[in-house]
């Protein structure tokens, strides 16, 4: 029944990715020569909050290593986010599961992204030679950057890049069903052009790296640094809507 109400809250692919970020524990487990338990792909926690209800507000959440899933639901409309994936080892090199990339789709868009990108172009989009430690906005509770947004803007780029633009974010928009993804699809669409392109780091394969897509009403990041960067971060924040913050003011303002 948890294996369903994870399912519930992610596309196919989105599962797929869940479920396979848990297997890498085994992995882990057989690297580190570490405990069962401490190492454990079943080591992960569903928490309720409220009386689940079609015409109140509740919510859920479905964390552990490199995986946190968080739903709002108020009077039958869902929100999701800070939607987290990450992968540790990003490519498995050795035994049985060697090849096995978890993130695959969000690290080569990303990657096939600034490689599109002329040497003028590159000069805007990379904002730090050295690539971020980590994701910036971390585990705040509302995402945060400072400043004006920085990096490539969407408004630029050629058809071809605004192709891959579009593949990265709707990437991201696919890990979730039905209508949680058109809210998603929704943001890309009326963000428009008024989206940045932002990296650090590398821009070859296996080499340090991070990226960010910024627009006015969500934020996606991805860092690939640690472990000799084969280890993934990579995080869909709603800027106006993490953890129900919109849906929830809106239920407050009508009903109490």
């Amino acid at each position: 029944m948890a294996s369903a109400l994870l399912s519930a809250g992610l596309s196919q692919t989105g599962y797929v990715k869940a479920v396979t970020i848990m297997s890498l524990e085994d992995v882990l487990r057989a690297i580190e020569n570490a405990s069962d338990e401490y190492r454990n792909p079943e080591k992960y926690y569903f928490s309720v909050f409220g009386t689940p209800s079609e015409t109140d507000a509740w919510g859920y959440r479905v964390e552990g290593h490199h995986l946190s899933q968080n739903y709002t639901v108020v009077d039958g409309k869902v929100v999701d986010g800070p939607s987290f994936f990450g992968a540790n080892p990003a490519e498995v090199r050795q035994g049985q599961r060697k090849g096995l990339r978890a993130l695959a789709a969000e690290d080569d868009l990303g990657l096939r992204l600034i490689q599109s990108l002329d040497l003028p172009q590159r000069k805007i989009a990379i904002v730090e030679p050295t690539a971020y430690k980590d994701i910036l906005t971390a585990a705040s509770r509302k995402a945060a950057l400072n400043g004006q947004p920085s990096g490539f803007s969407a408004s630029k780029m050629n058809a071809k890049q605004l192709d891959g633009l579009m593949a990265l974010t709707y990437e991201y928009a696919h890990n979730v069903p039905g209508t949680i993804a058109e809210r998603r699809e929704q943001q890309i669409r009326a963000a428009d052009k008024n989206i940045y392109f932002a990296w650090s780091g590398k821009i070859d394969q296996g080499e340090p790296h991070y990226y960010r897509v910024q627009s006015p009403s969500f934020l996606i990041e991805l860092d690939d640094t640690q472990d000799h960067a084969n280890h993934i971060h990579s995080v869909w924040r709603d800027l106006n809507g993490d953890f129900g913050a919109d849906v929830l003011r809106l239920h407050y303002d009508a009903h109490h």
